[in-house]
């Protein structure tokens, strides 16, 4: 697993390399998340901005088109019907430890959706990308409410970047 804070110099270098190990020329991008919570925004704006930057892989999840909790279901069967020997690079926010607030993972394995707020939801992906946004309140699952968006904009800006790179590279 690759784990760096967005801001850090390396961000870029780091999450470049280990994109580019999860890309094939049969890689489908899963942006999971809502635009109407700004800390699970993440995954469609990355969504988003990788298909006005052309990406080259297709990418479901977008802030026009979402792919969340109500019809994550929908979304996954039309992607195993329509993508089904395709590698699923899953994207989406994450909550966790105070300390770890702005960092991206990129690990081989599936992601949970919903987990951080108590929601048994499918997993995703083959391997995934994770921002982690705020920290885990056991008594407050709501707390996701009070992230910053410029913190979502900056994570994905740097997600986006390290795809388009990777996908370069590969």
């Amino acid at each position: 697993m690759t784990r760096v804070h967005h801001t850090s110099e390396e961000a870029s270098v780091k999450l470049t390399h280990s994109i580019r190990e999860k890309l094939s020329e049969s890689t489908i991008i899963i942006c999971i998340g809502t635009d109407r919570c700004i800390g699970d925004a993440l995954g469609p704006l990355v969504g988003t901005l990788l298909k006005e930057r052309n990406c080259r892989y297709p990418v479901f999840g977008t802030l026009d088109n979402p792919i969340h909790a109500v019809n994550l279901k929908k979304h996954m069967k039309y992607i195993k019907e329509h993508y089904p020997d395709y590698k699923q690079l899953a994207i989406d926010a994450c909550l966790g430890k105070t300390e770890l607030i702005g960092n991206i993972h990129v690990k081989q394995g599936p992601i949970f959706p919903g987990k951080g707020v108590g929601k048994k939801l499918p997993s995703v992906g083959h391997s995934s990308i994770i921002g982690i946004v705020d920290k885990y309140h056991n008594d407050d699952c709501f707390s996701i409410h009070t992230v910053r968006l410029s913190l979502v904009r900056n994570m994905a800006m740097t997600i986006v970047d390290a795809i388009l790179e990777a996908s370069l590279l590969s």
